[in-house]
């Protein structure tokens, strides 16, 4: 890894001194005349820049070369149970599309399972050049090993420049296994993806809290990994005439060995599934006490939607967690999503920020909430929601604009909110 050298005969207590006034991570010690860097450094690189002159050096890491015309295609691995395609597939078949065009490379998908070569010819219908299937008796569960040992076993033969996995729990299990067979980076929760000339895979998720949006590269090695949430990219249409074609792949049978049996496998209850809903009702601190909710269940239920959460209503135990919408909850795409009292920080915008038509409720006209909602509110959603009944209620009074008058809408410069 990349590290500062110190040049121990140019330093003294004035030289430390002044790093410690530099570093914001306090990295910097000095006992027994001796200027040490502890494992408190981040790697800011403040104190290089402007600390005392001939008392630091970096040292870079020898970089690795990689011929990057060996690796060629953008490959979907294909989540599925018993044959049944998680639509989470379709989307990043989609999106590989996209970054294919911008290289003039093939897209292809990688099956893998038990009597599923069938199946496969509905993978070419969204686009796909190329399905390539494992269709082994020993795949029929997933078992991390034997999965883990086909998805090497496919890269070693095709050489795919880029892998998209969807962010499920086999993926989020085998994506990583694998990347770190190729020490090779992975990029989880992916809410944006582009494609330099070069091939480069730019994969962009929020990071530090969702402070920031990092861009994160893997420049010097290949195959590059990333996972991404269902409902973050849109499904293509369907292709009226297939091109593309199917290959059965053949592995050794010690390669599907594992110590792992499947005993019995257990269906577990279906139980809320807020990604599939069509039209959300979501609350956030805006919402003073639990009691509170009862109006906001009632008003969903008027327009027939599912209510959601932020993080603080997790927090409060008002919530059941599948229920809060978010980096650290569920990403959702609706038709239509109403925000009531959320400020619209970046940890949610990320889960709901493709939703077809989005509405904003918020006290304060600086909520980053207005910034992506189609139609925004400045007002208390005490007021707002109480109206929205009465309305509901008594549709004809409300078309005579006889109700109370409803707090202003707002215009922001990147959307027309009211």
């Amino acid at each position: 890894m990349a590290g500062i050298k110190i040049i121990t005969e140019n330093v003294d207590q004035k030289t430390f001194e002044a790093l410690a006034e530099i570093c914001p991570f306090d990295a910097f010690s000095y006992v027994n005349a001796r200027l040490e860097v502890t494992a408190a450094c981040k790697m800011c690189k403040m104190c290089l820049k402007n600390g005392p002159a001939g008392v630091l050096e970096l040292e870079e890491d020898e970089k690795i070369s990689i011929d990057k015309s060996l690796y060629k295609g953008i490959t979907v691995y294909v989540d599925h149970i018993e044959g049944v395609i998680h639509p989470v597939t379709f989307e990043l078949i989609g999106k590989a599309r996209e970054l294919a065009a911008v290289i003039g490379h093939p897209v292809y998908a990688l099956f893998m399972g038990t009597n599923i070569t069938a199946e496969a010819s509905e993978l070419l219908s969204y686009g796909v050049d190329k399905v390539f299937v494992y269709d082994q008796p020993e795949l029929k569960h997933f078992v991390i090993e034997p999965y883990a040992n086909v998805l090497e076993d496919f890269i070693e033969k095709v050489k795919p420049s880029s892998i998209l996995v969807g962010a499920t729990n086999v993926g989020r299990s085998l994506a990583p296994r694998v990347a770190a067979r190729y020490r090779t980076g992975l990029t989880a929760d992916c809410t944006i993806l582009e494609m330099k000339d070069n091939t480069d895979l730019v994969q962009i998720r929020p990071a530090f809290g969702g402070n920031i949006m990092a861009q994160i590269v893997t420049e010097n090695t290949r195959p590059q990994f990333c996972t991404v949430r269902y409902k973050v990219f849109s499904a293509p249409e369907r292709v009226a005439d297939p091109w593309g074609s199917v290959e059965v792949m053949e592995i050794g049978k010690d390669k599907l060995v594992s110590a792992i049996s499947v005993l019995e496998v257990i269906k577990k209850e279906k139980g809320i599934d807020l990604s599939e809903a069509e039209t959300i009702v979501a609350v956030g601190r805006g919402v003073k006490c639990e009691k509170d909710l009862e109006m906001i269940h009632e008003f969903a239920e008027k327009i027939g939607a599912t209510v959601a959460c932020t993080r603080p209503g997790i927090e409060a135990g008002w919530f059941d967690a599948r229920l809060q919408i978010g980096l650290s909850g569920r990403t959702v795409k609706p038709k239509l999503i109403i925000a009531l009292g959320i400020s619209g920080a970046v940890q949610f915008a990320a889960g709901m920020q493709n939703s077809e038509y989005i509405i904003a409720v918020n006290n304060d006209p600086k909520a980053p909430i207005f910034n992506i909602a189609h139609c925004g509110m400045v007002g208390d959603l005490y007021e707002v929601i109480p109206e929205l009944l009465k309305m509901i209620a008594d549709p004809e009074s409300a078309a005579a604009g006889k109700t109370v008058a409803m707090p202003e809408a707002m215009e922001t410069p990147e959307r027309m909110v009211g």
